[in-house]
């Protein structure tokens, strides 16, 4: 009995030792398991991290459309401003070209009253006045006559009406003025009405 029960000791040390390796062998085909077939955590990171790319690329493709939309919005509205602040300096520009024939007829009765001599200081006084009032309105509004008489003939500016040859001036020269010009800012809303020097022709 004694040899049996030792027999029996001896053979039992192999079975343990063939069921740990039989752990071992379950435990390395789970992991080689493991690694060859991702775990849907795995799979959930990998998506993230395409959809977090695409997410980017789409975020700087949408600043690159407001830069660009942002852009023209400004200069769109720069545009309009100048658009506006031209309109509203040239709105009255027809108000004044008409308010200018007023001007003339008030320029000519002081001329014609200095011209007889006659004594009407109160009259003359009373048209001083109102033509002054009307110089500082026009300069108010930016509006300046143009320079005419000495100056050399400019189509732009100016209107021939009569010429006049002469040896006395240089050829185009304006020797006389019928009617002033104006201008409003730098657009001529009035050309001056002229006379201007031509050279005699030589015989």
């Amino acid at each position: 009995m004694k040899g049996m029960f030792r027999g029996q000791k001896q053979n039992n040390p192999p079975q343990e030792e063939t069921a740990t390796t039989e752990e071992s062998l379950k435990q390395d085909a789970a992991t080689s398991k493991k690694e060859a077939h991702p775990s849907s955590e795995e799979k959930m990171m990998e998506v993230n991290d395409a959809q977090y790319k695409k997410l980017i690329d789409e975020v700087a493709e949408y600043k690159d459309k407001y830069v660009r939309l942002f852009a023209e919005f400004e200069n769109v509205r720069k545009r309009m401003e100048r658009e506006k602040v031209e309109f509203i300096k040239y709105a009255n520009e027809g108000l004044l070209a008409d308010f200018l024939n007023i001007l003339d007829d008030l320029e000519r009765s002081v001329e014609a009253a200095r011209a007889k001599h006659q004594d009407y200081d109160a009259f003359m006084k009373g048209i001083e006045l109102v033509m002054a009032h009307v110089y500082e309105l026009l300069k108010k509004n930016d509006v300046k006559p143009v320079e005419s008489v000495g100056k050399k003939f400019d189509p732009f500016y100016h209107e021939v009406l009569m010429q006049e040859e002469t040896d006395q001036h240089e050829d185009r020269v304006i020797l006389e003025e019928f009617q002033k010009g104006y201008c409003l800012g730098d657009r001529v809303i009035r050309t001056a009405k002229v006379k201007v020097a031509r050279k005699k022709e030589q015989k």
